[in-house]
């Protein structure tokens, strides 16, 4: 009898030996899944790393670093800044046939600041995506203030072209890690179909900072008109604000810091 009770004993703290280890397994488990899950969550969210372009041309694969060559910072002004305000009434061509014969340019409806709506041109809005987007909005708005109607008017006698005539972009100055401050000097000449020009002095302090960009990942599904708002990005530069640039002496013969900036008007 002693040794019947002695083995269900011993079977007993087995089994109870069994169960705890098993649950501590489970709970290892369970705690395991846990962190992998976390894990997952938190690599989904990260931002891929960016490979920087240093001054000496070399390529860094840190995103920390915020640094990009100052050729790139003003061929990204000059470009961004014509294609804003470089009015044929055509739309960009997207194709050999199509630079021949381009199709007329409609316009894009913006809301002004005055309530009602105005267009602004195809190659307007695509480059506004080079702005950012808390800035986008206001400035697009203006634009379109700025925009005659006849640009878009069928009528070559009554139509306006207008073009941005760049005369010098200066050398970025840092004003703090990833942000510049670019001056850029230049007319916007306005032309009617009977040769009158208006020249319009286009001088302006141009703010830029690095942001990151990333590919749409289905590209073969991209439109025309979607493959042109991803490659403003790609420069993975973006204009964030921009003021009245102020020439306190002639063109040709500025001050040895570049330009001036009249700080106090």
């Amino acid at each position: 009898m002693v040794r019947l009770l002695e083995k269900r004993k011993r079977k007993g703290n087995l089994l109870v030996t069994f169960a705890v280890a098993t649950f501590g397994l489970h709970l290892l488990t369970l705690l395991l899944l846990i962190i992998q899950g976390l894990t997952i969550r938190r690599l989904s969210v990260m931002k891929p790393p960016t490979f920087v372009q240093l001054v000496d041309g070399k390529a860094v694969n840190n995103s920390s670093v915020l640094q990009r060559k100052p050729e790139i910072i003003r061929e990204f002004v000059s470009k961004t800044m014509i294609s804003m305000f470089n009015w044929s009434g055509k739309l960009p061509a997207q194709n050999i046939n199509q630079a021949t014969n381009p199709k007329k340019d409609l316009g894009i409806s913006i809301k002004t600041p005055r309530g009602g709506n105005k267009k602004v041109t195809t190659s307007s809005w695509i480059s506004s995506f080079a702005f950012s987007e808390d800035f986008r909005k206001g400035f697009l708005s203006a634009v379109a203030e700025l925009t005659p109607p006849e640009v878009f008017s069928s009528k070559s006698n009554q139509a306006i072209l207008a073009e941005l005539n760049i005369k010098r972009v200066y050398p970025p100055q840092q004003i703090e890690p990833g942000k510049w401050r670019v001056g850029m000097v230049a007319n916007l000449v306005q032309k009617r179909g009977n040769d009158r020009k208006i020249v319009t002095p286009f001088n302006k302090d141009i703010f830029v900072q690095a942001i990151d960009s990333f590919d749409y990942p289905m590209a073969t599904n991209l439109t025309d008109l979607q493959k042109a708002i991803y490659a403003t990005r790609r420069d993975k530069l973006e204009i964030y604000e921009i003021r009245d640039l102020c020439l306190t002496d002639k063109y040709d013969n500025l001050a040895t810091d570049g330009f001036n900036r009249c700080e106090n008007r």
